[in-house]
């Protein structure tokens, strides 16, 4: 084992020539985040809000299997990639979170926070973090804060996440909204992000990344990112009604665009692969009012309607499809 953490320690500090160097060189990004794990599924995730552009580039990092990581303060980038690495390796996130510590010089400046696939958590913040700055580390999850207007900032978000439902996205948004409820940054709001991968990876990296949402530069980023995550969370039932269609499962299909068309009713996209979906079935009278719906929304639907037939992804007689598609010139 001594042999083991001898290699790694010369990778570590191969690997931080350039980290060390933190005045003028390094990303600026105070902010609050939390880093958990959803203790029935597995899932892990990390998200953040910070008054600066694009917060979502540096601070968060994760992989399916692995962990999840916050990097912030005068952020080390390098203690994103070079974490999971360290975790691959089998080490905890304490034992990771000490190594990667042990090896920047920047060390005072920094927050940094690991949470491993078993759920350990740990959280750094260094001596000269600029006030108010804290964490708290918890049973599967951590919470760590810098430059904040007060110190309420992450007892706040530990409270919402240890006693909020649901899945893991909404409790991590939920935390970043209690954040803010009692002061938050104490620049401001402008970037927020979330990601959330897989207990487990599939093997296809596509797969392992369950929500992966970043608000560059808004003027409200927490209320983005949740309007956002509304519309990831119906397009996923979207996506599901598609591959239903591959399978040639129509009942299912219905189903998935339906629920997304009920979360976001005035999408004329949804409605059409519902309209579809119905005349694929034999519903073809049920799918005429939304056809017309979304034709007189925009007359581009019509064309597209009829170059589904070659792919047979609307499969109707001609006198059906003459019937969808002159619905175009009744108004």
């Amino acid at each position: 084992m001594k042999k083991v953490f001898s290699l790694l320690l010369i990778f570590l500090f191969s690997q931080t020539i350039s980290a060390q160097k933190f005045f003028g060189t390094e990303p600026f990004a105070h902010t609050y985040s939390i880093v958990a794990r959803d203790t029935v599924t597995g899932e892990m995730g990390v998200a953040v809000q910070s008054h600066w552009f694009a917060v979502g580039t540096i601070v968060s990092w994760g992989e399916a299997g692995v962990g999840v990581i916050a990097t912030q303060s005068f952020v080390n980038p390098s203690f994103g990639p070079r974490g999971l690495i360290l975790l691959k390796q089998g080490l905890s996130a304490q034992q990771v979170l000490d190594l990667l510590i042990e090896s920047d010089e920047g060390r005072d400046f920094r927050q940094l926070a690991i949470l491993d696939s078993k759920g350990n958590a740990a959280a750094y913040t260094g001596k000269k973090c600029i006030d108010d700055a804290g964490q708290i580390v918890g049973n599967n999850y951590s919470v760590q804060a810098n430059m904040m207007l007060n110190d309420k900032v992450w007892g706040a978000m530990s409270n919402t996440f240890e006693n909020s439902k649901g899945n893991l996205a909404d409790r991590l948004l939920e935390a970043l909204d209690a954040a803010q409820d009692v002061g938050g940054d104490i620049r401001g709001k402008q970037s927020a992000a979330i990601l959330v991968v897989k207990a487990k990876p599939t093997g296809n990296i596509w797969e392992d990344r369950i929500v992966d949402i970043r608000i560059d530069d808004h003027e409200n980023p927490l209320k983005e990112i949740r309007r956002v995550y509304n519309v990831h969370s119906a397009y996923e039932h979207m996506n599901k009604g598609d591959l239903a269609i591959e399978h040639n499962d129509m009942d299912l299909a219905m189903k998935e665009y339906s629920a997304a068309e009920t979360m976001f009713p005035e999408n004329e996209e949804m409605k059409y692969w519902h309209a579809v979906t119905l005349a694929n079935m034999g519903k073809v009278e049920e799918s005429l009012p939304l056809f017309k719906e979304v034709f007189n929304m925009n007359d581009n639907w019509v064309k597209l309607t009829a170059r589904l037939i070659k792919p047979q992804l609307l499969n109707v007689s001609t006198e059906d499809l003459n019937k969808i598609l002159n619905l175009s010139n009744k108004k």
